[in-house]
């Protein structure tokens, strides 16, 4: 089970002296909403990429989406299901959903929510351009949107489809009024950013600050803050400056070398959950012949890739020593694991444990593999996305080194490296993936099902790993009303998939928020940082 803790202890003046003074500040302030008027600063580790909330599926795009649009149907903080624009959900008959709208509510610009808005939204999904990760993959089930009046609106499927309510839940509404075609700049320059939610935004500067105004129309509670600076500082030891100097008064990603000083400083306290998101590294599954970061010993390219070969594939995952990244590089501010969901989760699989540390078993498998010297590898990361996502890519590249995969690592920053694995670019990279949802339908459709943009199939499958064989149980599951029936498909699928190392699992994240005195913060599962979370003590 999840949990949320607020430690404190003693002061630890010498780390906040330093670090304040990397920012020009001599003297840590009081927590920013004091002196801000209802200011609420928030330090975030991961930027948003866009304020369109269909352009990306990743959790700090979503988590703006929170704040400034709405859903159907919400999440709590443990990733359970609750009603949201919707107030009720049923299944009519096989083929049918049925959902009931939450009366009485209007957009920031004064016009009337409707069934309208709905169907709106879910035409307007498959039809962004250039999006690095679609959300096709939870409308793909929506074969018809009826409109039985203006708030209640059926969803029509191909066949029994028991996870329309979990899908809903990842697709943000928006407003019918700003036209189908919108382009994402719209949303950017704040023209169609015309939302339902607690907050509205008033400015976006990428890579930058999200700055945003509390919503009076807003339909539920009012937000405790009557402003939102949510500032994008990527650097972890900036990011611990500007928490200690007073500038901002929530940050997360707390830096894993910082957090035992953090927990001891009495101005502070700590939020943290059990996380949704699991760390992995993705081989490419795209190329029969040479791929692009792999060659042998003298650097000239292999005739085929190495990826393609499952004992390579087994070599490398058996090479890394997870629990020795767990410890010394993420400070046990992570959980090792062989799998993406974590204990507890609908699709956890128990038997399917993180792979044996066995370096001499790398090296045999690499032998039969046809490279008893092994080869060299050039292994991509972002730099600045992940809590340690270079450093991890550091320790993984000498484990490989060890069992003869001479490896160099390239570290990104996320815009231009996630630009770069969705075109496929890469030999082997490193990333993460949080199942919001709470369930195993979400990994096993978006990052191992085969590739199909039509079908919204394979969204995030960047390495373009496919097996028909595992397509036919994932189509299973999802057809399957009966939820201990689909949990065992879930649990076939993982098996499959893990078997095959389509991707090598490296470990759990635990999510960490480090808070002002004078703030109480819950802590989320699905790690999205949101001013909701956020309220003054007492």
């Amino acid at each position: 089970m999840p949990t949320h803790t607020a430690t404190r202890g003693p002061a630890a003046p010498a780390l906040a002296l330093a670090l304040a003074a990397a920012l020009g500040a001599a003297t840590a302030l009081p927590f920013a909403g004091t002196a801000g008027a209802q200011t609420l600063t928030i330090g975030v580790g991961a930027p948003v990429t866009s304020i369109d909330p269909h352009y990306h599926n990743a959790s700090p795009n979503h988590a703006m989406g929170m704040h400034i649009f709405g859903s159907l149907v919400d999440r709590d903080v443990r990733a359970q299901l609750m009603p949201s624009l919707a107030v009720s959900w049923r299944v009519v008959d096989e083929n049918t959903w049925e959902f009931k709208l939450r009366e009485g509510v209007t957009w920031q610009d004064g016009s009337p929510f409707t069934a309208e808005d709905v169907a709106f939204t879910l035409a307007r999904v498959p039809r962004v351009l250039n999006s690095p990760g679609s959300y096709v993959i939870y409308t793909r089930a929506a074969r018809e949107v009826q409109i039985i009046d203006p708030h209640t609106v059926r969803i029509r499927t191909n066949g029994p489809y028991p996870l329309m309510a979990n899908d809903l839940a990842q697709v943000i509404l928006v407003n019918r009024k700003i036209g189908l075609d919108v382009p994402t700049e719209a949303f950017n320059d704040g023209r169609a950013a015309i939302g339902i939610g607690p907050y509205r935004m008033t400015r976006f500067v990428p890579g930058q600050v999200v700055e945003l105004e509390r919503n009076e129309r807003f339909w539920g509670q009012k937000p405790h803050w009557q402003r939102v600076n949510y500032r994008i500082i990527a650097n972890d030891t900036a990011r611990t400056a500007a928490l200690l100097a007073g500038d901002v008064d929530v940050i997360d990603q707390v830096p894993t070398s910082d957090l035992a000083r953090l927990r001891a400083n009495p101005r502070l306290s700590i939020a943290q959950v059990t996380a949704l998101r699991s760390i992995f590294l993705m081989p490419d599954h795209s190329r029969d012949g040479p791929t692009p970061f792999a060659t042998d010993n003298n650097g000239r390219p292999l005739a085929s890739n190495p990826m393609r070969d499952p004992r390579v594939r087994r070599a490398l995952s058996h090479a890394i020593n997870r629990q020795a990244i767990v410890e010394r590089v993420m400070e046990n501010v992570a959980v090792a694991s062989g799998q993406w969901l974590p204990p507890g989760t609908f699709g956890y699989t128990e038997d399917v444990q993180p792979p044996a540390f066995d370096p001499d078993l790398s090296r045999r498998l690499l032998a039969e593999a046809g490279y008893p010297n092994g080869f060299r590898l050039t292994f991509h990361t972002s730099n600045d996305r992940y809590p340690n996502d270079s450093k991890v890519a550091q320790a993984i590249a000498q484990m490989w080194t060890r069992v003869g995969v001479q490896t160099q690592v390239e570290a990104l920053p996320w815009n231009s490296f996630i630009t770069r694995a969705a075109r496929q670019d890469f030999s082997i990279h490193l990333v993460g993936w949080g199942a919001s949802t709470g369930e195993g339908s979400s990994p096993l459709r978006a990052l191992v099902s085969t590739f199909n943009r039509d079908l919204g199939l394979g969204s995030s499958n960047r390495g373009r790993y496919s097996n028909p064989a595992l397509d036919t149980v994932i189509g299973e599951s999802l057809r399957t009303v009966d939820d201990e029936k689909r949990l065992v498909l879930f649990q076939r699928a993982t098996r499959m998939a893990f078997e095959d190392v389509a991707v090598v699992p490296l470990y759990q994240q635990v999510n960490v928020w480090a808070v002002r005195r004078g703030i109480e913060f819950e802590a989320r599962m699905d790690e999205r940082t949101v001013a909701m979370s956020a309220r003054p003590a007492n």
